[in-house]
């Protein structure tokens, strides 16, 4: 992982020893892993994962072995282990025990019941635990994107279904795009231009993107409703984003494909991707243009930025 030079105000915290000997402030090891300060400190506080140096201060201060471990740490958690298990799979290579599904059955039953119930507070609960332990793509991976299959499946005729999508999505736009906007006002450069492809409002896979994007030091501009065949290519003018990301759910119309798609193919300079289930449906439709990149998930639609090094910050 390349290291970026350290911020004014963090260098301004290490004396010439810390300087000399590589050492660095939790502000910038959470820059280099994608791990925000307050997991870190949660990790040490509630498991002793990692334990760094101190200042005189009292700030925390790690080491390139503190940073290797937290990829470690990151390993496992993409795997699916629960947090609470992995010190001992670090130390002492102990199998992980419990539920091969770690925390996260237990999490989703918890977030389940709560939609359910149209409980927002218990619903923030859930959610705020798991994110003060996990980072967004453990909880991507584990948690959101199989809490939505499992929705999705459940409302499926079902009377309510309608009441419990629209507070869900309601819900998740309002705590993502919180982060999202958190996270911009502290960002500079080129943002990521998202769009709604979808007829639908609130898509929840939209969110998903802008929100690893967004924790991944990327700013991100996101159209939530759908615009008009010919006014993305605007926006795209408009914004001079680093690269655009589309978004559907749902099956994209004839316009869709022989005219927005490809006037914006044709008119676009930067890595342009379409994203979520519209991908898979229309992959072998789509296959003549050519710098179109298709990814199935908010998953491999991040990964795909990330091989692409657009998450380094624009100058």
């Amino acid at each position: 992982m390349a290291h970026l030079p350290l911020a004014a105000d963090d260098a301004a915290e290490l004396g010439a020893e810390e300087l000399a000997a590589g050492l660095l402030p939790i502000r910038e090891v959470a820059r280099q892993t994608g791990v925000n300060p307050v997991t870190l400190r949660a990790w040490e506080r509630r498991y002793g994962l990692i334990m760094p140096q101190r200042t005189a201060k009292g700030h925390r201060l790690y080491g390139q072995a503190h940073v290797e471990r937290i990829q470690a740490i990151l390993t496992w958690l993409n795997r699916g282990v629960a947090v609470s298990q992995i010190r001992d799979l670090l130390d002492h290579d102990a199998p992980p025990a419990g539920s091969a599904d770690g925390p996260w059955e237990s999490l989703r039953g918890e977030l389940l019941e709560a939609v359910a119930s149209l409980a927002e507070r218990r619903l923030d609960d859930a959610y705020n635990r798991a994110l003060a332990l996990y980072p967004p793509q453990p909880l991507c991976r584990h948690l959101l994107l199989p809490l939505l299959a499992e929705l999705e499946q459940r409302w499926q005729g079902q009377f309510g279904a309608a009441l419990e999508r629209v507070f869900l999505r309601s819900w998740l736009r309002s705590r993502l795009g919180a982060r999202v906007y958190h996270n911009n006002r502290q960002l500079q450069g080129a943002p990521v231009l998202l769009a709604n492809l979808s007829e639908l409002p609130m898509e929840p896979g939209l969110w998903l993107c802008a929100w690893l994007l967004s924790d991944s030091q990327c700013p991100v501009e996101v159209l939530d409703w759908s615009v008009p065949a010919g006014e993305l290519n605007l926006a795209v003018e408009r914004l001079q984003p680093r690269a655009v990301l589309l978004y559907s759910s749902q099956a994209l119309d004839s316009a869709q494909l022989r005219r927005q798609l490809p006037r914006l193919h044709a008119g676009c300079a930067v890595p342009l991707l379409l994203a979520g289930p519209a991908a898979q449906i229309h992959r072998d439709e789509l296959a003549a243009l050519e710098r179109l990149a298709l990814a199935d998930s908010p998953l491999d639609a991040h990964h795909y930025l990330h091989q692409r090094g657009l998450f380094a910050a624009a100058p």
